[in-house]
């Protein structure tokens, strides 16, 4: 069998688990104390490889194919097609009929039918969402599918393996979708990419049969004007396209394609049209006797809604005995046009009306992908036509990512969270900018505008994707921030101003401070950094006005956050998120030389520090001092009050406002301190005193089994007897009636915060036990693995992940002073390698360790990295060593540089 000109068949590689990759053992060794409560050294240290699933593992799994900002459909666990979000909306349950079959025949008689996908899985069968009728979801799940599946993820690739003893052909399914670091167009493209391998079994030629189906994946409410072609045939780029005459604004203008590299492939565009199942059992019946019919277009579509509008693309051929073949699919979608739109200024009704947006775009949102493409058919050719290099340089990153020095379940947890990036949570506009849900609920997408205290917590996209990680900084500051200095959490879109009637998120506000400082480290643009300090400046002031008017360093008036409640009186979470973003202030004032602000701030955070150990630490851990009286917000209670019942009134007269923490142990409750050790900042709080406070969360919050829990609020994402960390927990009593209104819950977002935290202090067994946790509940027969979900699914809070990566790896660069650190915390292990990526590079570090030196490797696998400085701290005596350089460049196609750090005498740097 032949491919179309210019295409270069790549036979599919072996899967190679992380084991095999030269992973360095995890050692949990010297001052790593496995504690109560931890798992066991074998445990932490993990399988080496990533999980396979099968049988009911698969039911809930669900794995992402599609573009940063552009959508996605997803693959089920049995190699099923589920979930289309394509059309710049969340879109779970709908699943048109979408599948892949195969007839085979060894000589006379009707052969053998299998539909490529593993037994249906019992969510698919009848779940709440579903009417009892016994119709599913797609249409085909009755149709024969092959006997056993298993299912293998290394984000972005997942593999199928299918077996069914009937079927002398063995099957496997790569499926994947292009995710580049650094590379936005490569990993934006709206497509999802396939490919199907068959090998002949038996000792006996085979004549097979294989086909691809696809419905029409459009919710538009009426299919006329529709139609769908085989397209292309005998060019580079052939297969099904669909599309209408719908005019190019119309809201529900879209197209798909479906193509293929692969020579003599015929298509049927006329599927049988009636009512019933009349469609579905035409087609199977010609399945069944390997005899599809051949029509190169559609009929004229109508109204109804009963018709299956679709399209086969299939190939007949023979296979020898032992022999393999692959077919590549690739599945694109466009859909240039929504009705989003969300929180402009003009749209409130005091409004003057007038246009706040940026100039020249619509009025509504309009993905990025379609400045890029006129259609899916574009899309396709360009998919087509960089097949390979999309390939190759996505397998690279995930040799990079799952080759690292890290337990299996951190590589799991890192690796599924960046999922998210690739699903309906989030959009690019198209102005390039993105903006984001919290999360995707089942139709719609969850809590709007890029919720500021929420993408916080997300730590994968600035380091990946550093330029549009900057975009989001330009939202905040630029469009969603007034004259005061107030800042809208949640932004506009299409990009453009915002109301400003509600209250300010101060955790969101000032950490939106401290990730300026991080996103001007990591691309070390001193231009940006001077545009930005004028509006960083006046929301700092902002927050000291509104929070902080006596200077005390801590917020004392009540201060909304994550939370979604006010907290009355000093804090240790927001306060901490003060006190770092004073710390960055200080930093970036000192370097643009503006000396006032530079002892104003630091004097605050000063004051700050000393503020939280004498007035929040309890002895063991920092807690909140409640407080209503002798504030600003004292002087208009009543309007604070508005809205409490005549029970709640006397709760507080007794205890004080609702919703508070007061005497808890809050797992979060240090944040701004965990932000200021990963930027390499001066210390927010007292270390030694937050590492205490970090092992009372562990003490006190981690439960090993949650049965016996009392949640009156949302139980499903931990409950029975799940491992988990509980938000906040009273160990000395104290408990509000009524504290904030998600404490008694776990989120894996704050789970990861935390756990990466603990592995900077030193508490490795206890931050490892935590991750291993939360996997051990992503187990794909309650949940699914590549979705971890919050207020939604696919919550943005989960990217928290990536910053077990930063913390274990010790890998920090500073693109400004161009200085590497390397700090590794993997358990004093001699020698290992992780993955690292910054703007403008990214590839792997390898340490050794040597009695009086420690050897430094970099592999750029793509960009530029320049180097001036290496300092390294070792994972023991935590001494830093320097060592500078004379200007190195790191990059491709150059071999590793090697540096050579050492205790004293002479150093080296060998290219």
């Amino acid at each position: 069998m032949s491919y179309c000109r210019g295409w270069r068949e790549k036979p599919m590689p072996r899967w190679r688990s992380s084991e095999s990759r030269n992973r360095a053992e995890l050692a949990l060794t010297g001052g790593q104390r496995v504690t109560s409560g931890t798992y066991n050294r074998k445990q932490l240290a993990g399988s080496g490889r990533q999980r396979t699933f099968r049988d009911n593992q698969l039911a809930e799994i669900a794995f992402p194919l599609g573009g940063l900002g552009a959508g996605c459909l997803h693959l089920g666990g049995s190699g099923n097609f589920q979930d289309f979000c394509l059309f710049n909306r969340p879109d779970f349950g709908h699943s048109p009929m979408t599948f892949a079959a195969l007839h085979c025949r060894t000589g006379g008689g009707d052969g053998l039918m299998r539909v490529l996908e593993g037994p249906v899985q019992n969510p698919h069968i009848y779940n709440q969402g579903r009417f009892g009728n016994g119709a599913l979801a797609s249409g085909h799940e009755g149709l024969p599918h092959m006997a056993r599946a298993d299912f293998t993820g290394e984000y972005p690739f997942a593999r199928v393996r299918l077996e069914d003893r009937e079927l002398p052909v063995g099957v496997q399914l790569e499926a994947w979708s292009p995710f580049v670091p650094g590379d936005e167009e490569a990993s934006g493209l709206p497509a999802a990419f396939l490919r199907y391998r068959l090998r002949n079994r038996s000792k006996r030629a085979l004549q097979i049969q294989f086909s691809f189906h696809a419905q029409y994946p459009g919710k538009c409410s009426t299919l006329a004007g529709h139609r769908v072609h085989h397209r292309g045939v005998g060019g580079e780029t052939s297969g099904l396209f669909f599309d209408s005459d719908l005019p190019g604004p119309h809201q529900h203008k879209a197209s798909v394609a479906v193509v293929s590299p692969l020579n003599g492939q015929q298509a049927d565009c006329a599927w049988f049209r009636g009512g019933w199942w009349d469609g579905l059992t035409i087609l199977c019946n010609q399945l069944l006797s390997a005899q599809l019919q051949t029509n190169s277009q559609s009929p004229p579509t109508s109204d109804d809604r009963q018709v299956r509008f679709g399209a086969s693309l299939f190939w007949n051929l023979t296979l020898k005995p032992g022999e393999s073949l692959d077919i590549p699919l690739v599945y694109c979608w466009h859909a240039p046009n929504s009705d989003l739109r969300q929180s402009r200024a003009e749209d409130a009704d005091d409004a003057d009306g007038l246009d706040s947006g940026r100039p020249g775009m619509a009025r509504t949102y309009r993905p990025w992908y379609a400045t890029r493409f006129n259609d899916a058919w574009a899309v396709a050719e360009y998919a087509l036509g960089e097949y390979h290099q999309l390939l190759a340089r996505s397998r690279k990153f995930r040799g990079a990512l799952f080759g690292s020095s890290l337990p299996d379940y951190v590589l799991d947890a890192v690796s599924a969270n960046l999922a998210i990036l690739k699903s309906p949570t989030v959009l690019r506009q198209e102005d390039g900018m993105l903006w984001c849900w919290e999360g995707s609920s089942y139709g719609g997408g969850c809590c709007s505008g890029t919720c500021t205290h929420v993408w916080n917590y997300a730590q994968a996209l600035p380091y990946l994707f550093p330029a549009l990680e900057r975009t989001l900084r330009d939202q905040e500051l630029s469009w969603s921030m007034d004259r005061r200095g107030h800042v809208t959490f949640r932004a506009a879109l299409p990009t453009g101003k915002t109301t400003h009637g509600g209250h300010a998120a101060a955790d969101g506000q000032l950490g939106g401070i401290a990730k300026v400082y991080r996103d001007w480290r990591i691309s070390g643009d001193d231009d940006w950094l001077r545009a930005q300090y004028p509006l960083v400046r006046r929301s700092l002031e902002y927050c000291i006005r509104t929070w902080d008017p006596d200077g005390k360093g801590a917020l004392l008036e009540p201060h909304h956050n994550t939370y979604d409640i006010e907290f009355w009186g000093a804090d240790p979470l927001c306060t901490s998120f003060y006190l770092v973003a004073l710390r960055a202030m200080v930093e970036m004032a000192r370097h643009l030389g503006r000396e006032h602000d530079v002892e104003r701030y630091r004097k605050l955070a000063d004051d700050g520090k000393t503020y939280c150990d004498q007035r929040l630490w309890n002895g063991q851990y920092y807690q909140q001092k409640v407080q209503v009286k002798d504030l600003k917000a004292s002087r208009r209670l009543n309007r604070w009050l508005h809205g409490y019942s005549d029970e709640a009134m006397k709760l507080f007269r007794r205890e004080g406002p609702k919703y508070q923490y007061g005497s808890g142990c809050i797992s979060d409750g240090v944040i701004g301190e965990w932000y200021a050790t990963m930027l390499g900042l001066p210390a927010a709080m007292t270390r030694t005193r937050v590492r205490r406070h970090l092992a009372s969360i562990f003490k006190y919050n981690f439960r090993p089994s949650l049965q016996g829990h009392a949640n009156p609020q949302r139980p499903g994402y931990a409950l029975n007897d799940e491992p988990g960390l509980l938000l906040c927990s009273w160990p000395g009593g104290g408990k509000p009636s009524l504290p904030f209104v998600y404490s008694d819950e776990v989120w894996t977002g704050i789970e990861y915060q935390v756990a990466s935290h603990m592995i900077y202090a030193g508490l490795l067994a206890e931050g490892l036990s935590i991750v291993r946790a939360v996997r051990l509940r992503y187990d794909g027969r309650r949940r699914n693995p590549w979705n971890e979900y919050e207020c939604g699914n696919y919550y943005a809070r989960a990217m928290a992940s990536y910053s077990l990566l930063l913390a274990l790896s010790g890998v920090r660069y500073d693109a400004g002073r161009r200085r590497l650190e390397v700090s590794p915390r993997a358990g004093g292990a001699a020698e290992g390698r992780f993955f690292f990526a910054t703007d403008g590079a990214w590839g792997t570090v390898h340490y050794q360790r040597r009695r009086s030196s420690t050897q430094i490797r970099v592999e750029v696998a793509e960009g530029e990295l320049e180097i001036a400085e290496v300092v390294v701290a070792g994972d023991a005596s935590r001494r830093r060593r320097r060592q500078r350089l004379e200007r190195v460049i790191f990059a491709r196609p150059r071999a590793a540089r090697t540096v050579t750090v050492e205790t004293k005498g002479e150093r080296s740097v060998d290219a």
